[in-house]
């Protein structure tokens, strides 16, 4: 399983890739629409901080 496969959501069985694909396909800024759009971080939030070094990453920045 590559890097870009593992799943980060385990509560909503979210992987990597699909949150990297909605960050840089929707423009998305915050955790908040990431998981509008992925479910990951809606249920016990241990994903949480993945997502914002994703969003930190992609888009240079995260806004709150």
């Amino acid at each position: 399983m590559s890097q870009k496969d593992e799943t980060i959501c385990t509560c909503n069985d979210v992987s990597r890739q699909k949150v990297e694909n909605a960050i840089s396909e929707k423009g998305l800024k915050t955790i908040e629409e990431v998981g509008d759009h992925t479910d990951a971080g809606t249920m016990c939030g241990g994903c949480v901080d993945e997502i914002y070094l994703l969003l930190e990453k992609i888009n240079g920045k995260v806004e709150l």
